[in-house]
């Protein structure tokens, strides 16, 4: 079931400061779910014609008589008009669901929010977005696949959504980020506030580069029921979602339902039978989500328009006719030295190897060579270390 017809502005001109403050107080009115706010633009036409309905009117088209009251009032403007000043403040952009800048896929959702508070590039809005969601916790492999998953899709033209939870979310807008790629951050808090307060680096990164973007009005704490609600929205604006490891019932799962219920593509990247963090994707794959092994495995099954206008992103700005992969075979970088080498051939993707069993399998090289092979390799962003001392390959 799709959203009720709404209207649609004709162009994306800035909202006047009197529209603006309309949408915020219709937004904050409490008790007035997304759905039934859907159903009275589509009637009233604005938040204006709303606000000059009587309560009887209001009444009469469904609403509760607390909810129509407090409409009737107009008490919710003078919260609007706080909601204002902190947007002027941060630099938040208003995009209400009648604007034509408003991303056409959530428009289409069963209950759409009726605005977003953005801050950064608003035009990320009518990208090509793909979600990329998984657990907080993510194993070596699980960050490995986020990151060259996220980076290759974002090469290829996709820009990459995500909650900004630490783990699986955070490996995604970075790896997005580092080659210079799109991303959009989608929060359960206001704009002006950062969670995870670790991410706040991250955060600033994003608003310049990329976009945040909430439903939540600003200086909304970060509750837990926020977070299943935003994720609506990530995989609304998508046209899929990428499930990297997550259990059978986290939050990525429930994602992932909302995707298959919006009717958008779902894909997991399989995982190790063994590890708890692998159910919620394999179990996806059981159910018929597509297997991803690496970013060509997302594109082939977008529709031909979108893979057409990706070849044509991808040609303009490369200048080559195809997209190809990035050649696994490449030489390593010139510079690195044969203790280099030598370390690198024995950590792995998937697996973290401490550094007492690379000094013990390195018989011809000292303690300090290996520190130093070691330290290279970080420099040159071709292995990571990880807590404990444990180190694993760049994949």
């Amino acid at each position: 079931m799709h959203a009720p017809e709404i209207a649609i502005s004709a162009h994306n001109a800035a909202l006047s400061k009197e529209d603006e403050l309309h949408w915020l107080a219709l937004h904050l009115v409490p008790g007035l779910g997304m759905r039934k706010a859907g159903q009275l633009l589509a009637q009233l036409r604005s938040p204006h014609q709303i606000f000059r309905a009587s309560r009887e009117e209001l009444e009469e088209r469904g609403l509760a008589g607390s909810v129509a009251q407090t409409i009737a009032s107009g008490c919710t403007f003078d919260d609007a008009v706080e909601q204002q000043q902190k947007m002027l403040e941060t630099g938040t952009v208003l995009v209400p669901i009648s604007s034509a800048a408003y991303p056409a896929g959530l428009r289409e959702i069963f209950d759409p929010p009726i605005v977003l508070f953005a801050r950064g590039r608003l035009e990320l809005l009518q990208g090509i977005l793909l979600g990329v969601v998984g657990t907080r916790r993510p194993t070596a492999y699980g960050t490995a696949a986020a990151e060259r998953l996220s980076s290759d899709l974002a090469q290829a033209g996709l820009a990459i959504s995500s909650g900004m939870a630490r783990g699986i979310d955070t490996a995604a807008h970075r790896a997005a980020l580092d080659i210079g790629g799109d991303t959009v951050a989608v929060f359960g808090c206001g704009v002006d506030l950062v969670y995870p307060a670790e991410n706040r680096k991250l955060a600033a990164e994003i608003a310049e580069k990329g976009l945040i973007l909430s439903e939540f009005p600003m200086g909304a704490p970060a509750y837990p029921q926020n977070f299943p609600i935003r994720n609506r929205i990530i995989s609304g604006m998508s046209v899929g979602v990428l499930v990297v490891e997550g259990a059978q019932y986290s939050g990525s799962a429930i994602t992932a339902k909302m995707a298959l219920d919006q009717q958008r593509e779902v894909f997991a990247v399989p995982g190790n039978i063994t590890s708890k963090m692998s159910w919620g994707p394999n179990l996806l794959i059981k159910q018929g989500a597509k297997l991803v092994q690496e970013w060509n495995d997302v594109l082939v099954e977008l529709p031909g328009e979108i893979r057409r206008t990706l070849i044509g992103k991808a040609q303009a700005r490369l200048g080559v006719m195809s997209l190809d992969l990035k050649d696994e075979s490449a030489a390593l970088p010139p510079e690195l030295g044969t203790a280099s080498r030598q370390i690198l051939a024995k950590l792995r993707v998937d697996l973290p190897t401490h550094l007492d069993q690379i000094l013990e399998s390195s018989d011809t090289l000292t303690s300090s060579e290996v520190t130093a092979a070691l330290f290279e390799l970080e420099i040159l962003g071709l292995a990571r270390q990880l807590p404990g001392r444990n180190f694993v390959k760049v994949w």
